[in-house]
């Protein structure tokens, strides 16, 4: 059975902004897409090592910094080359100014 994590405060990830947060031995991107939603994906690239943290959030995509393949941060699915492959997404929750992550 997973964990609920608490990786970060509400306040620590700015609306449409993305941060990455290790845990335990997994880097994991939050987002904080429009209208108060969070999400929580994989942080890295599927295609080659980046950290997607470091890269641009734009119409609930993420596009990776290193050659611009792009995920749709809701599902993780691969949207453009060269990524071929969809990266994890993970359940986030608010408690009061708590994120949470399962993992």
């Amino acid at each position: 059975m997973a964990d609920w994590v608490r990786v970060a405060a509400t306040s620590d990830v700015a609306e449409g902004a993305c941060i990455g947060v290790r845990v335990g031995d997994k880097e994991v991107a939050l987002y904080h897409l429009p209208g108060g939603e969070f999400r929580a994906t994989d942080n890295v690239c599927s295609h080659e090592y980046a950290l997607l943290s470091d890269g641009w959030v734009e119409n609930g995509c993420i596009e990776c910094p290193l050659h611009a393949a792009q995920f749709d941060i809701r599902t993780g699915k691969a949207l453009s080359a060269p990524a071929d492959e969809d990266i994890a997404v993970y359940p986030v929750k608010v408690e009061g100014t708590d994120l949470l992550v399962e993992i």
